[in-house]
């Protein structure tokens, strides 16, 4: 007696012939005596490449089962796509974990402002995905120096160095080799890149940078000495190093985004030459458009 069987599977390769050890029951039939044929698996259709990532609130996965059923039934022109569902803070977290990955992100927000986000729109969602534009944006990379080694991260919007304690931290800043300020003694200072500068750049009075500027900027949180000192805008191409004058008695920490290093000694903070983000934006809510409005936002009373 010999047992003929086809197996098929739902993944987008085939199978080579006679994987029994792959199969329990074939083990068994085999380890019986009885003879056993594999016959190779069946091809499968394509798999698409789109993947969605949501977070884990209500309705960042009530949104996300309204999407894969507009899926199931619609097609798609970009398929190299990750739609993220969630806030801004979510936007942040998936880029830094899928650092080097080659595909475009369309952020849905479920957040509170979504900058980095588009508006979810139900019957539009399919069209808004085939006509979305792509920006490019380059991360900030943050070298910390501390009495226990050396800690790297990315920042998309800002590197943060704040003072740690009750005083205010003592600071000399440089563009490479050369000072920009010798001693600030502050809060602390934000080094923040082109995306970056509408959030927490903007709250501490920092410039909004265009996102083809190609510059970096650089602001004094709560300024002590010298009090006027506003900051400085510099070239994508700056090295810019941080150095604590005063480590033991003052501790700063330094904070790239949503990773924070604390006691840092030297931090170094230049923007990252091989990771690059490709951001999709709906037609008419591009990131180059929110930065305008942002500038042009009046605070309510």
């Amino acid at each position: 007696m010999c047992i003929n069987i086809l197996t098929i599977t739902t993944k987008t390769t085939t199978c080579p012939r006679g994987e029994i050890g792959r199969h329990k029951g074939l083990k068994i039939l085999a380890l019986l005596g009885v003879p056993v044929r594999v016959w190779p698996r069946a091809p499968l259709k394509k798999m698409s490449k789109l993947q969605i990532i949501s977070d884990t609130n209500s309705k960042s996965l009530k949104i996300k089962k309204k999407i894969i059923k507009i899926l199931n039934k619609e097609k798609i022109k970009k398929t190299s796509v990750v739609i993220v569902i969630g806030g801004d803070g979510f936007m942040l977290q998936t880029l830094k974990k899928n650092k080097y990955s080659k595909k475009s992100f369309y952020g849905i927000n479920s957040g509170n402002y979504g900058f980095l986000m588009n508006k979810f729109s139900q019957n539009l969602i399919i069209k808004n995905l085939n006509k979305a534009k792509s920006i490019n944006i380059s991360p900030l990379e943050m070298e910390v120096n501390t009495k226990n080694g050396k800690r790297k991260s990315i920042a998309i919007n800002e590197v943060s160095i704040l003072r740690q304690s009750r005083q205010a931290a003592n600071l000399s800043i440089k563009n490479n080799s050369k000072n920009i300020i010798k001693k600030l003694v502050s809060d602390g200072v934000l080094i923040s890149t082109p995306a970056g500068s509408t959030a927490y750049n903007l709250s501490v009075h920092g410039p909004i940078l265009g996102l083809n500027s190609k510059k970096i900027s650089i602001a004094p949180i709560s300024a002590f000495r010298p009090r006027r000192w506003s900051g400085k805008i510099v070239s994508e191409k700056s090295k810019v190093i941080i150095t604590n004058l005063n480590y033991k008695k003052r501790p700063i920490s330094a904070v790239a985004d949503n990773v924070e290093v604390r006691n840092a000694k030297k931090i170094i903070v230049k923007i990252h030459k091989k990771i690059k983000f490709s951001l999709l934006y709906d037609k008419n809510s591009s990131l180059q458009k929110k930065i305008k409005l942002e500038q042009l936002r009046k605070e309510i009373k």
